[in-house]
């Protein structure tokens, strides 16, 4: 088998892992908000027969059984919670959660933005002291490992102290989900700390509060390109002796810009896969797009059971 044919094949196990390490924990009990089209309901249906997840549905009733006798899909098995309509589900699925009574929100047919609000909201949402962020966890042709970048969607120019958050929460997922200790590379334009680049600063900063204990659990280097990254041979020309140089795990991104730039990138120019996961919240929230092909749901149900596994084994972040 030539070379790239064979990271092509490891390319395509990197998923498939992660779900057969899933299948062989109890399944968790998933809130879904509003799972009122085929997408979504069918997404529900495939996790759960696979043993991934124990669906709780919550929505509109007499719609959600609609949708499932239209395209022949057996939820008989699922507890349903009826709910008026996409805001009253986001909602009363949060409830739920805070009730103690599931392990994982999953959003259905409704927007992103209608299920956050319920969730970050200060009296009745899913808050912790933890900063709330998401984890792309994306399976790259030609690329031997996982990767994780963050964060691509929630926080748009997050400071330095939501960046703390948001390395810790993707550092805290990779271990969770049993990947070991992460490589984390601080992704700037270049590598070199300058005043005119603000990203390079914080970069270094964030590698100082690493050294003293204020992010654990990883291995931080940067700032680093992109290219010295992820690529060993550009590292070793740029002379940078490092750990993580050339062999990034987790890369993360100066602002959600560049990072969404970067995930999309990668899928639709490399036709890699993108799951997605919000951290940081009382609960793992799996944040599907009508979009997702099933590989990737089936692996954001996957990343977050296992890392739901994680929760009941150690303490969790406060709530606020």
């Amino acid at each position: 088998m030539m070379q790239n044919e064979a990271a092509g094949t490891a390319a395509q196990t990197k998923y498939d892992r992660l779900v057969a390490r899933a299948k062989t924990e109890k399944p968790a009990l998933t809130v879904v908000a509003h799972p009122c089209d085929e997408t979504s309901l069918r997404g529900v249906a495939d996790a759960a027969a696979l043993g991934l997840i124990t669906p709780i549905l919550v929505g509109p009733k007499s719609r959600i059984e609609a949708v499932a006798e239209e395209f022949g899909l057996d939820i008989s098995a699922y507890e349903m919670v009826d709910a008026p309509h996409s805001h009253g589900a986001a909602e009363k699925g949060v409830a739920i959660i805070r009730e103690g009574r599931g392990e994982i929100l999953m959003k259905g047919s409704l927007h992103t933005d209608e299920l956050m609000s319920a969730v970050t909201a200060s009296a009745t949402g899913l808050r912790t002291e933890r900063r709330i962020s998401h984890v792309f966890v994306m399976d790259v042709p030609g690329y031997e490992e996982t990767l994780f970048i963050t964060d691509a969607a929630i926080n748009i120019f997050p400071d330095l102290n939501a960046k703390r958050d948001i390395i810790q929460n993707a550092i805290d997922l990779w271990t969770g989900v049993g990947l070991g200790e992460p490589r984390v590379a601080l992704l700037s334009a270049v590598e070199t700390v300058t005043t005119k680049i603000p990203s390079t600063v914080e970069a270094a900063a964030l590698c100082k509060m690493a050294e003293r204990g204020q992010i654990t659990g990883g291995l931080l280097d940067g700032p680093l390109a992109f290219d010295n990254a992820i690529d060993p041979e550009a590292a070793r020309i740029k002379g940078i002796q490092s750990r993580v140089a050339g062999r990034a795990q987790i890369l993360v991104v100066p602002d959600l810009e560049a990072g969404n730039m970067l995930a999309k990138n990668l899928t639709f120019m490399l036709h890699a896969d993108a799951a997605g996961i919000v951290l940081g919240a009382r609960v793992p929230i799996v944040l599907t797009s009508r979009a997702d092909p099933v590989r990737s749901r089936l692996a954001s149900c996957a990343v977050a059971t296992l890392y739901a596994s994680a929760l009941r084994r150690r303490p969790q972040v406060r709530a606020v």
